[in-house]
């Protein structure tokens, strides 16, 4: 399911032009953007999973990290060439699929000492702010979801590039990281060590590699 619209497809346009052609100048700079063509990619889009990654990584027992990810989600996003501050994207991850590649490990993640997904079946990012910050690299503000509590972030975005690919579909790619403090979001279970420390650190950074497609409203 596509959040963005009732009814959307993707959109495959009939033959690239130059301005759909693999993008590696840099997109905008602090002042706005800094290659004019990028206005041509101003519309509504949506993640292809296959091709993303939303991900986190935690440190664990001290000395090793524990990374995984959310495999179900659903988005909506807008990006705008002209003027960046106008991009705007929300995600709706299901917190049953994660998935850390132990199911062991997975169960207790979805337990009540975490997630607790059976009460809590969503988690939910949604922006609120956009900004440039350099060439290429912008600062999303945005809102997270966690068990009912709302709290704000910031995401520093890393602008990839946009290509047709060989299917005649147009594709953007970003990376976006944050980290929180889990605790903050009632992420409250762990346990000592007899070294000192924590088990399961309440840092945790959360990784967005995403690979986005343009889609048509209303289909």
């Amino acid at each position: 399911m596509n959040l963005f619209t009732r009814a959307a497809s993707l959109r495959r346009p009939a033959s690239p032009t130059a301005s759909q052609l693999p993008h590696e100048s840099p997109a905008f700079g602090p002042d706005g953007p800094s290659d004019p063509t990028l206005a041509t990619l101003t519309g509504e889009w949506m993640i292809d999973a296959a091709h993303s990654r939303i991900g986190f990584s935690v440190r664990h027992a001290l000395v090793t990290t524990v990374r995984g990810a959310f495999t179900e989600y659903q988005s909506r996003l807008y990006f705008d060439g002209r003027d960046p501050a106008r991009s705007r994207a929300e995600i709706v991850l299901s917190t049953t699929s994660v998935d850390t590649g132990v199911e062991q490990r997975d169960a207790h993640l979805m337990g009540r000492d975490f997630l607790d997904a059976a009460t809590y079946p969503r988690m939910r990012f949604v922006s609120t702010a956009v900004r440039p910050v350099g060439n290429d690299v912008y600062r999303m503000a945005g809102e997270l979801t966690i068990k009912s509590i709302t709290r704000p972030v910031d995401l520093e975005l890393t602008y990839i590039g946009h290509v047709m690919d060989p299917f005649g579909y147009e594709r953007v790619g970003f990376d976006g990281t944050t980290t929180i403090n889990r605790s903050e979001w009632g992420l409250m279970y762990n346990q000592r060590l007899a070294e000192g420390g924590a088990m399961v650190s309440e840092k945790v950074r959360l990784q967005f590699d995403i690979a986005a497609i343009r889609t048509i409203p209303g289909g």
